[in-house]
């Protein structure tokens, strides 16, 4: 919980700290590729970890009850195919805006 509260502060003083830097007389500077990086960052990563907890889970379930192999095959499966594609959404939107 302490990590992410110091990730969610550091983006805080960085999204915060852009006026400071801001030009009077010169047009605005594109943050679209900083925006991209980062959503391509955090999709990334939060869907890593969501396939880390899937995986485990169905690892458990799996060695709790061995003859319900079959069935929890097919959902982990169908389910890491969903949080892998939003991933892929993701990416799909960072190309497009770029």
């Amino acid at each position: 919980m302490r990590k992410l509260q110091f990730v969610f502060m550091t983006l805080a003083v960085l999204c915060f700290a852009v006026p400071v830097f801001a030009d009077g007389g010169t047009a605005v500077a594109s943050l679209v590729p900083i925006g991209a990086g980062i959503a391509m960052g955090l999709a990334a990563g939060l869907c890593g970890m969501g396939q880390g907890r899937a995986v485990a889970s169905a690892a458990e379930a799996v060695a709790r009850n061995p003859g319900t192999r079959p069935a929890i095959f097919l959902f982990l499966v169908l389910g890491l195919a969903f949080i892998e594609s939003l991933t892929l959404f993701t990416m799909v939107i960072v190309f497009v805006k770029m």
